[in-house]
């Protein structure tokens, strides 16, 4: 009996040893366990932190390439557009070109037809200064070109007597000269302008300054007509008074120089103008 007791015992003692033992070992086993999950517990979090920042990077580059295909189309039409806007630009460039070309041709065409007419002025007035100066003082004619104008102004003093408008036998070869000049260049008209001074004049033929004025020009150009063969329709008579005077009116001589005649022979406007239209549309 003592001697199954203490097998017992024994037994007991033995296994309680062995099972503490084991026991250990599993409780380390345990807490290696508890650590590992831990550790995995924290990759796993730390794994979906980063899956969502991943997530988030992925939408975000998503939102950008739908941004930029967007981008894109709108590209592709600004191009389109400006393709076509351009193609239309150019051809308002050549329609503009294609009309500063017009435009040159036809200031080319004025440029010349100013070079006519000046050079042809220019030859007038030679001929008239070389001829109609001839045995008379300067202060009695003067000749001038303005643009394509001739003026040939001539003093009252030599063509009429004081209040006047019957012209002095005198002057008739001054104005043959003028004719000759005036038939050879039938493209051109003639404007005959009678100038007083400031004084007044009553008498029985005569009004005012108006009245003399415009019957010394009608003087003037009934002689150009019917002595020496100017044709009438190239004729302008105008009286022009006291009111456009060279200089005052303030002395003797002063008023000399404003009691003149002009004749002034210039280019007709209709024809002037239909040779810049022909020159200017080549």
């Amino acid at each position: 009996m003592k001697k199954l007791s203490l097998l017992v015992l024994t037994t007991i003692l033995v296994s309680s040893c062995v099972s503490k033992k084991k026991f250990v070992e599993l409780e380390a086993q345990h807490d290696l366990a508890k650590t590992e999950l831990v550790d995995l517990k924290a990759n796993l979090q730390k794994c979906l932190i980063d899956n969502e920042k991943e997530s988030t990077r992925i939408n975000t580059l998503l939102e950008q390439i739908k941004y930029l295909q967007e981008d894109k189309k709108t590209a592709l039409k600004q191009v389109e557009n400006l393709t076509v806007l351009t193609q239309s630009s150019s051809d308002n460039i050549k329609t503009v070109i294609s009309q500063l070309s017009e435009k040159d041709k036809y200031i080319n065409g004025i440029r010349k037809a100013m070079t006519q007419k000046d050079s042809l002025n220019l030859a007038i007035k030679f001929h008239l200064t070389k001829n109609l100066t001839d045995g008379i003082r300067d202060e009695d004619i003067e000749v001038n070109v303005e643009k394509t104008v001739v003026f040939i102004s001539i003093s009252d003093k030599f063509l009429f007597k004081n209040g006047s408008y019957n012209v002095n036998d005198n002057s008739y070869s001054v104005l043959e000269k003028i004719a000759k000049v005036i038939n050879d260049q039938p493209e051109m008209e003639v404007m005959i302008e009678g100038h007083t001074d400031s004084s007044p004049i009553k008498t029985q033929f005569v009004q005012d300054n108006w009245d003399l004025s415009a019957l010394r020009a009608t003087s003037i150009t009934r002689i150009l007509q019917y002595k020496f063969g100017v044709q009438p329709e190239r004729l302008i008579a105008a009286g022009r008074s006291q009111y456009i005077p060279l200089v005052p009116n303030d002395s003797a001589a002063n008023k000399a120089k404003n009691r003149r005649t002009k004749i002034i022979i210039m280019p007709k406007l209709n024809q002037f103008f239909d040779l810049l239209e022909q020159d200017g549309s080549k």
